[in-house]
């Protein structure tokens, strides 16, 4: 496991839809590679050879795939932003998962249109 950073730039906050994050999915090498958790956009450009196209975790990449982290599913179907039925183990690993991004990378903005889930558990 990476250690955390200490040199991650303030957080921003900048807008994004789900359709403007699609392009940062690593596809167009001239674009970061984002990934979403929770709302939050992190930029994992830095770790292309894990998150660029081919690699283990490009699922996670141009989209909010919270709901595939908390499961620990590498399943295309499970990487969507709708976190609100996982267990209250699969909670904690989707937090741990929030967390380990927050101290390695930067965040960059936040979704503006995901849809408010029922009984999600923030």
């Amino acid at each position: 496991m990476q250690p955390a950073k200490t040199d991650l730039n303030p957080p921003k906050d900048d807008p994004f839809t789900l359709e403007q994050l699609r392009q940062f999915d690593g596809s167009d090498p001239s674009k970061p590679i984002y990934v979403s958790i929770k709302g939050t956009v992190f930029d994992v450009t830095r770790k292309a050879d894990t998150y660029g196209p081919g690699k283990a975790y490009n699922l996670f990449c141009g989209k909010d795939a919270s709901r595939a982290l908390g499961m620990s599913s590498l399943k295309e179907e499970d990487a969507v932003p709708d976190y609100s039925t996982l267990s209250e183990a699969d909670m904690k690993t989707l937090n741990d998962w929030y967390s380990f991004f927050s101290q390695r990378y930067n965040i960059v903005g936040q979704v503006t249109d995901i849809p408010p889930f029922a009984n999600a558990k923030f």
